[in-house]
């Protein structure tokens, strides 16, 4: 086939993934790639960079491959050409293997046309002073929890203060919230090397401003966070009640927002519920993107635990997975520390592991025996019994009293008799906020230490779901 006819297959092509892939992803992986060439079978794209080249080789090639076949009736592999003259991509994104011994030779990628001549190389850049190297965008497992936020943290990565700036990632402890924003810093500190990133969080941002005060180097400190292309900050919840650590992120954000320079922020919880910062942070807050990490469905922890006895270099049976993602439901940090105790008790003992030694080593991560027949179900129906509601009442929206203090008790009670996190308890509760459910809790203990009533109440419905839950 002509190249000319290439050329048009692959416009044809792009127009027909654009109708399979979401307008994000075209905009940012599809649309900016060019046809460059072609030989054979092999069809050469321009892309803009290393890293874009690995994302689409990873998500699209194969979709790529089969709409490039289907309408040049022939069978088509893609190679990639990065815009600044780096080679193409190493094994499958390069095109196809070699024949076996004995089978007809075809086109291969070695045939299409060369590239510009690489550059001389470069002295290799250690890693990033401030960023964990392991914290990049391949180790992050995407599930349907986390879509949206890690493809704005790619598009944040590929276009640094173009696309959603600010950006605001938020959710409960352990959700992969610094593994987005250091995975941000570190695609950018590769693969845009005149850039500067800075990572910090909150608790390290006030340290440092505390200590310029007092040593009268506030030039320096200035210097250091509004100089950065990339500013990256974990954490903006500990911003509550430091007015004058508050006042100098403010005075960051508009310098380097009026430079067009990224910021990307994390928080534990949605800006509308960060008490104690004055509205014009959070108005700034709320100008980009703010995006949630919520815990992950069973699927996406076993992907998850897959992918990390992986990288630790053992192995683990389908049923011992199971165990791990039924009793770890919220928290990706406790899967990673419990296949990490798994994986040392395996190296230091010389043992296989199996279900009998997962459950006694990881039984501190699960919730204890005797809690495991009580549920969250059975506490909601002993409270609506009691104070003559509904349990649909307490997972409602209705914030009478009638219903907000049982709701407050019925939270309280999930979180004294099982182990369940405050994050599943709030899922339980029509899906609210782990902060909610920590208030409840704050507010029935108050209310123990003078309430006699109260005290007697909670005795009776704790009978009543012990009886309800003897398994």
């Amino acid at each position: 086939m002509p190249r000319s006819d290439h050329q048009a297959v692959w416009n044809r092509a792009l127009d027909r993934l654009r109708a399979t892939v979401t307008e994000q992803e075209y905009q940012t992986w599809l649309r900016c790639m060019e046809y460059s060439d072609s030989a054979g079978e092999v069809i050469v794209l321009t892309v803009p960079s290393a890293f874009h080249r690995d994302q689409v080789a990873q998500r699209f090639q194969p979709a790529i491959e089969r709409e490039l076949s289907e309408l040049a009736a022939q069978s088509l592999k893609l190679s990639y050409v990065v815009a600044n003259g780096a080679h193409p991509a190493p094994g499958a994104a390069a095109g196809p293997a070699a024949p076996a011994a004995g089978e007809p030779r075809h086109s291969s990628p070695a045939e299409a046309p060369r590239p510009a001549p690489r550059p001389a190389p470069q002295p290799a850049r250690g890693p990033h002073g401030q960023l964990n190297p392991l914290y990049t965008f391949d180790r992050f497992v995407e599930g349907p929890n986390n879509t949206l936020p890690l493809n704005a943290a790619l598009a944040v990565a590929k276009n640094p203060g173009r696309a959603y700036n600010p950006c605001l990632v938020y959710g409960g402890v352990g959700l992969g919230k610094t593994h987005l924003l250091q995975a941000i810093g570190n695609a950018v500190y590769r693969d845009l090397p005149d850039l500067k990133v800075v990572y910090v969080t909150v608790e390290t941002f006030t340290n440092e401003f505390i200590q310029s005060i007092k040593e009268k180097t506030g030039h320096r400190f200035k210097n250091r966070y509004r100089s950065a292309d990339v500013l990256l900050i974990d954490d903006i919840q500990f911003l509550q009640g430091k007015a004058e650590t508050q006042q100098e992120l403010f005075h960051t954000f508009n310098a380097l927002y009026d430079a067009g320079k990224q910021m990307v922020f994390s928080s534990d919880r949605g800006v509308s519920k960060l008490t104690g910062l004055p509205d014009r942070l959070i108005n700034r807050f709320e100008r980009g993107l703010n995006t949630d990490v919520i815990p992950p469905d069973y699927e996406t922890r076993v992907a998850i635990v897959q992918k990390k006895i992986e990288e630790l270099g053992f192995l683990l049976e389908d049923s011992i997975i199971g165990l791990i993602c039924r009793n770890i439901r919220t928290n990706v940090r406790q899967l990673e520390s419990a296949l990490t105790k798994l994986s040392a008790y395996r190296r230091l003992m010389g043992r296989t592991i199996t279900l009998e030694i997962a459950q006694r080593q990881l039984q501190d991560f699960f919730s204890k025996p005797e809690n495991l027949s009580i549920s969250i179900d059975s506490i909601q129906r002993a409270v609506s019994d009691y104070f003559h509601i509904t349990p649909a009442d307490l997972k409602g929206k209705k914030r009478t009293k009638a219903i907000a203090f049982p709701r407050q008790v019925a939270m309280y009670l999930a979180r004294s008799l099982t182990k369940f996190s405050t994050t599943e308890v709030g899922i339980e509760f029509g899906g609210r906020d782990h902060t909610t459910v920590m208030h409840a809790c704050r507010r029935v203990t108050a209310r123990l230490q003078d309430d006699a009533a109260l005290e007697n109440g909670l005795r009776k419905i704790t009978n009543v779901i012990r009886e309800q839950s003897v398994a």
